[in-house]
């Protein structure tokens, strides 16, 4: 259970793990979208300062449930914002399965969710599935960094140059006290202990997302391994989840593996500085990756991956993550919840980005996701930019 692998500091958060458990499925993250290398006027990181819609603006004409079911990466963060939004909203409840991007989409496409969730964008051929009379919207609403989480109980810094994490994916490099390892951290006190990769087990947008990277940075991994939500990984043990990855790190000393920064930073687990394409070492955190961001400019269709950033500052490993949205719902009172919600995380929202290791969207982000958003009910006006939005 999530509320078990994540401590958490705060009544509100603890609140919210509590209930999201009651609903999460153990398990991943997929799709593909496109890059954009563009230089943007974006700040990232900086959001407006906006509330969402007052409780009394949302007739939904008695309770309603909405569901959905996707990505583990933002799980922590869609917990906090579903019970905040049930608190304000108390005739609207969101139940969200943490079941991976990969089931996520699946779902949205059979039309058994109300919506989905994927860290990374669906694919052509995923969106053409869906039902025309229903259409797809996708919406990124966050973003995070991946990072690679470490159990070396006597090595607090460990600094890990991209030919040297690669390898050591690659089971080229089995040992921790491997002459590449040691040269890049001098200082570290490197054990004679075998290195045990951990890797997703499920159809994982986490994976989609960090198997790109892998492929952009390195001709010999796009050959054997490649990118996708499942590949065949060289050497290593599986886990389900960016829950499961994290909880089989702590439990396996000696091991490294890909989570989610948010799972890192709410564990206290230690994770590696890596080697930026300018050739710096980077740590993640909220300021590099909204760095990272400032590489990319959302086109029309909202949907941007980042394989290997521009940017002497930049964190290698950021990616937005999307919400997928019917652009028609035949139950009105669903689709004026729906952009309630939106309006929700575009607003007050992004305010818990930060606190729980996401990062906040940049103001011209969040309108644009906006705009893309309000088609979806005739009845409900999002407003994002000081106003209040309101059933009409």
């Amino acid at each position: 259970m999530l509320s078990r692998l994540i401590p958490v500091k705060n009544n509100r958060l603890q609140a919210s793990i509590t209930v999201f458990a009651l609903t999460l499925g153990l398990a991943a993250c997929g799709g593909e979208s496109t890059p954009d290398k563009a230089a943007t006027t974006e700040t990232p990181g900086t959001t407006q300062n906006t509330t969402a819609s007052s409780p009394a603006k949302l007739d939904l004409g008695g309770n309603l449930t909405l569901t959905g079911a996707g990505a583990t990466f933002p799980a922590p963060l869609y917990t906090s914002w579903f019970t905040d939004l049930n608190k304000k909203y108390p005739s609207l409840q969101v139940s969200y399965q943490s079941v991976g991007s990969g089931a996520g989409v699946e779902q949205f496409i059979q039309g058994t969710v109300d919506f989905g969730a994927s860290d990374v964008a669906m694919k052509d051929e995923e969106i053409a599935k869906v039902s025309q009379d229903k259409g797809v919207i996708l919406l990124p609403v966050t973003a995070g960094s991946i990072v690679l989480a470490y159990n070396l109980p006597d090595v607090a810094e460990l600094k890990l140059p991209r030919t040297v994490y690669t390898d050591i994916l690659l089971g080229k490099i089995k040992s921790w006290d491997d002459p590449a390892i040691a040269k890049a951290n001098p200082e570290a006190k490197l054990p004679k202990q075998p290195i045990t990769v951990v890797y997703r087990a499920d159809g994982s947008g986490t994976t989609g997302v960090f198997t790109k990277h892998m492929s952009a940075i390195s001709p010999e991994w796009k050959t054997k391994v490649g990118d996708g939500k499942s590949v065949n990984w060289p050497v290593g043990v599986g886990a389900k989840g960016n829950e499961g990855v994290t909880a089989q790190i702590q439990q396996t000393q000696g091991s490294i593996g890909y989570i989610e920064y948010g799972y890192a930073k709410q564990n206290n687990i230690k994770f590696a500085a890596l080697e930026n394409k300018s050739g710096t070492m980077v740590v993640a955190n909220e300021e590099s990756a909204s760095k990272t961001l400032a590489a990319v400019t959302l086109p029309e269709n909202l949907r941007a991956f980042i394989a290997d950033p521009e940017g002497a500052d930049s964190y290698p490993i950021v990616t937005y993550t999307w919400l997928l949205v019917y652009k028609k719902y035949p139950d009105a009172a669903k689709a004026k919840a729906i952009e309630a919600a939106i309006e929700y995380a575009l607003t007050d929202g992004q305010k818990l980005a930060g606190e729980l290791g996401y990062v906040p969207l940049p103001a011209n982000v969040i309108s644009k996701v906006a705009a893309a958003a309000d088609q979806i009910s005739p009845d409900y006006k999002i407003a994002v930019s000081g106003g209040t939005g309101a059933s009409q």
